[in-house]
């Protein structure tokens, strides 16, 4: 059975954007980035991978991703209709029309859209976020990898929102550090 990992970057004050969706504060430097494109290449868009050296780097993780539909909006505001194209997307929203034929919109229930596709078969499925999804596919996440950025924002979009429940991580024994003070955390549903 696949897995669905949350995979997100975060401020040390616990926020993945600014209270206007901003997302461009979040430092990245040279060893980090080269980090990201090795470990997670998947994680990172189509339309940036050649940029990068890794535009036929092959899917080690992940080979679905879902998202919301604000997460979705900053490819759509760059004209980039298929963020993704070298996985499998899924884009959750009740008020997107198919905006790319690449691309499934979920408009019914995401849980049952995620335990469907945790039944298939193959690589891992790439939870992009955002706050909103997250919570709903809380019950859904057997990991979390969160990369901590070295600032604090004040205030924004929360890691995740929705109900309160507690659910127990365990961290695995891989934390990844960086002389710049990024640092990726790995946990497991308990």
């Amino acid at each position: 059975m696949r897995k669905l990992t949350y995979l997100v970057a975060m401020s040390v004050d616990g926020f993945i954007a600014g209270p206007g969706g901003e997302f461009d504060m979040y430092p990245t430097p040279e060893p980090y980035l080269r980090y990201l494109c090795d470990e997670y290449p998947e994680t990172l868009p189509t339309h940036a991978r050649p940029h990068l050296g890794i535009a036929d780097a092959p899917n080690k993780h992940f080979d679905t991703v879902i998202q919301g539909r604000v997460a979705y909006q900053p490819a759509l505001d760059l004209g980039v209709t298929s963020p993704y194209a070298h996985l499998r997307q899924l884009v959750v929203s009740t008020t997107l029309s198919a905006a790319d034929p690449a691309v499934e919109v979920v408009s019914g229930d995401p849980v049952a859209r995620v335990r469907e596709l945790k039944a298939e078969d193959g690589l891992d499925i790439y939870l992009a976020g955002g706050a909103r999804l997250a919570g709903t596919l809380k019950a859904e996440i057997d990991e979390v990898i969160v990369k901590l950025y070295p600032i604090i924002i004040g205030t924004g979009v929360p890691m995740m929102s929705g109900e309160f429940d507690v659910a127990a991580l365990e961290r695995t024994g891989d934390v990844t550090t960086f002389d710049s003070g990024h640092v990726i955390l790995r946990y497991i549903r308990a």
